[in-house]
């Protein structure tokens, strides 16, 4: 079996649910912070990932990057350009898997970005769309899974190139 290791950045503004989404993720669902303080550094955490179909497991390297807005908010997806542009100054990789979540999806009737609106703003940056409702515990693993699936891809592919020139 293969255990690979990848870290996770998650960016975003404040206030869009990027800890929150991190403390599920690595409770399964099983902690939802009631109270807690904003963040204001990135908090690391490992936890691996079974790979579906292939018996091997992926995660904690620099090598994915999970942007986060509020569906509530038209600046906090904005915003995520900014995000993008300085993630991407900051790497040396010619590729980094990504997603871009929107979450809150819980508050309907506040709700101001359009799924569709996100999902072709993901789609024109080669990012994958996931919409979240942390308060709810919906989706709130989908985006870390499809990151370790997408860095897993990577992987192979590397290994497959470096195999051929043998």
């Amino acid at each position: 079996m293969v255990k690979l290791s990848a870290k996770c950045l998650v960016a975003g503004d404040s206030t869009v649910g990027k800890s929150t989404l991190i403390q599920l993720f690595r409770s399964d669902g099983s902690h939802f912070p009631k109270n807690y303080s904003m963040t204001t550094v990135m908090d690391i955490i490992t936890k691996t990932l079974p790979i579906p179909d292939t018996g091997d497991s992926v995660w904690d390297q620099p090598g994915a990057l999970c942007l986060v807005f509020d569906v509530t908010s038209e600046t906090s997806f904005s915003n995520c350009a900014r995000w993008l542009q300085r993630v991407k100054s900051k790497t040396t990789s010619l590729y980094l898997p990504g997603v871009l979540v929107g979450n809150k999806t819980d508050l309907t009737g506040r709700r101001v970005v359009e799924k569709i609106q996100a999902e072709e703003w993901a789609a024109s940056h080669g990012l994958e769309y996931f919409e979240t409702s942390a308060k709810e515990l919906e989706n709130f693993d989908q985006p870390f899974r499809a990151l370790a699936k997408s860095f897993y891809r990577l992987y192979q592919e590397r290994v497959e190139s470096f195999n051929s020139l043998l």
